[in-house]
């Protein structure tokens, strides 16, 4: 099976790292296309295929846009006639594109190819990402491809169109919350006494740990702090002193204006 991504820019990119450092792809069937070569070199040297020209990456059996959302409609309308309805599958990443303007651009006498609206994050790098997939005229094998594929890729979420904004703020925004913490966490290291570059593995690794813990033991966050937060104790100390300074409702605020956005 062959597969390529039509953009090569953050998320593109992101998307093509992921692939191949997969299981699910041969090196030599991952397709990388972009206007301006210099972002292809990288992709060629780690084995991939790459093209300036997205009509060769339209014969892949699954073929990812990976654009900027005011450029979806210019790009399927490039590739519309290469594509072969019966035989490929289609998957969009691109925010704040409905499946209303998806299904008018691909329309071809009345048909559209199965496609999949595809909300990663830029995790997907390293194979982490938390990826929301709405399935669109697809059936029960496509669909499975198309999990198993990014579940390999980190984990995977079968949603609703509807959720798709929400999905948005709160994995791919959310990691931009995430790493803000980290970067605040780790400055209050220092002003604890370590060295930046201390502080930042210490901090780095306490989050990892934290997210393994939870991913492992199915507990409730609440559940794990009360393992760690004795009566009187400087966790309690801690926790309250966020509290007191609005850390949840900071952080309820940012997602809820992050989806505001969206409408």
């Amino acid at each position: 099976m062959k597969i390529s991504i039509i953009g090569a820019g953050a998320m593109g990119g992101a998307f093509a790292e992921g692939l191949l450092r997969s299981q699910t792809f041969k090196q030599e069937d991952i397709t990388v296309a972009d206007p301006t070569p210099a972002k292809l070199e990288h992709y060629a040297k780690e084995g991939a295929s790459v093209t300036t020209e997205n009509s060769v990456a339209a014969k892949a059996d699954i073929v990812s846009i990976v654009v900027k959302p005011d450029i979806i409609e210019t790009v399927l309308g490039e590739i519309k006639d290469s594509l072969d309805y019966k035989k490929q599958i289609l998957i969009i990443i691109a925010a704040g594109v409905s499946s209303t303007q998806i299904n008018g651009w691909l329309d071809k006498n009345g048909n559209i190819i199965p496609y999949f609206m595809v909300i990663p994050n830029i995790a997907i790098a390293e194979k982490a990402s938390m990826t929301f997939i709405v399935p669109q005229g697809a059936d029960k094998e496509q669909i499975k491809t198309i999990t198993d594929l990014f579940d390999e890729l980190g984990e995977s979420l079968i949603t609703k169109e509807s959720l798709l904004a929400a999905g948005t703020t709160l994995a791919s925004c959310g990691i931009a919350y995430a790493m803000r913490y980290i970067r605040a966490s780790a400055e209050g290291g220092v002003e604890l006494g370590f060295k930046a570059s201390e502080a930042a593995k210490i901090v780095t690794q306490t989050v990892e740990g934290a997210v393994k813990l939870l991913q492992h033991t199915d507990m409730h966050p609440e559940a794990a702090i009360d393992q760690v937060t004795t009566p009187g104790g400087v966790t309690i100390k801690g926790l309250n002193a966020m509290e007191h300074a609005g850390f949840t409702s900071a952080v309820i605020h940012g997602l809820k204006a992050g989806l505001s956005s969206h409408d």
